[in-house]
C-alpha cells in the first residue's frame, strides 16, 4: 500500500463511506490553499477524480467551472485500493448504490431530499475480509453455492447463510438472488438487473 498522509486517509475513508464515493465535503478545517494542494496531489496520483456535480441531487461542489456548472470530487478505484478496499468490491458497491439512487422515488421538497440522503446506506468493505471474499464469489456469473463459500471461508454452512442474509442483504442492501442448481444446490448471485 502507498504511504498516505493523515489528511489523505481521512478524505478517502470518508469517500468510501459515502454514496457514489463522493470526497466532498472535505474534512473540517481543510480549506483554501491547503485544500487545493491536498486535492491536487491526490488527483495527480489518481486517487481522486473531478467530475461534474449534480446540483439537483444536492451534491456539494469542489469548484465552479465558469459556465454556471460546478465539479465535485470522487474517490477512484485506485484511491479506494490505497486505503485497502478491493477495487472489485468498490465497483460493485458503487454500481449498486447508483442503481438504488436512480430507482429511489424523487423527493418533492428540500426537507424530503435531506431526509432521503440521510437514510441512504453507506458502507466500506475492507479488502481481504471474509465478507469481501463472499462478495467476490457471488458476483461471478455462475455465482457461488454454500459449499463453495464454506470451502473458501472455512465457516460452517449456517454462518455463510447468515452472512448472506444478514450481512450482505440487510446490512449492505445488496440485491442477492438464489436458485436451486442441479449438482450444486442453492446458488447465490448478485442480481444485476
Amino acid at each position: 500500500m502507498p504511504k498516505l498522509t493523515d489528511t489523505q486517509t481521512i478524505i478517502l475513508s470518508r469517500a468510501a463511506a459515502r454514496p457514489d464515493n463522493l470526497a466532498m465535503p472535505l474534512p473540517k478545517g481543510l480549506h483554501g490553499a491547503a485544500a487545493q494542494k491536498a486535492v491536487a496531489a491526490m488527483i495527480a496520483r489518481g486517487w481522486l477524480e473531478e467530475v461534474e456535480a449534480n446540483l439537483r441531487r444536492g451534491e456539494p461542489f469542489w469548484r465552479e467551472t465558469g459556465d454556471g456548472h460546478g465539479t465535485t470530487l470522487v474517490a477512484t478505484e485506485a484511491g479506494l485500493a490505497a486505503i485497502g478496499i478491493e477495487p472489485v468490491v468498490a465497483t460493485t458497491t458503487t454500481n449498486l448504490r447508483k442503481a438504488k439512487l436512480e430507482l429511489a422515488p424523487k423527493p418533492k421538497d428540500a426537507s424530503a431530499a435531506q431526509t432521503h440522503s440521510a437514510t441512504t446506506k453507506s458502507v466500506a468493505i475492507r479488502a481481504g475480509t471474509k465478507q469481501a471474499e463472499i462478495i467476490a464469489l457471488i458476483q461471478r456469473p455462475q455465482g457461488a453455492s454454500i459449499s463453495e463459500i464454506v470451502e473458501v471461508t472455512g465457516w460452517a454452512a449456517h454462518s455463510a447463510r447468515g452472512m448472506i442474509s444478514g450481512g450482505l442483504k440487510k446490512k449492505l442492501g445488496l440485491a442477492i438472488i438464489s436458485e436451486k442448481v442441479d449438482q450444486r444446490g442453492t446458488v447465490y448471485k448478485i442480481d444485476v438487473a
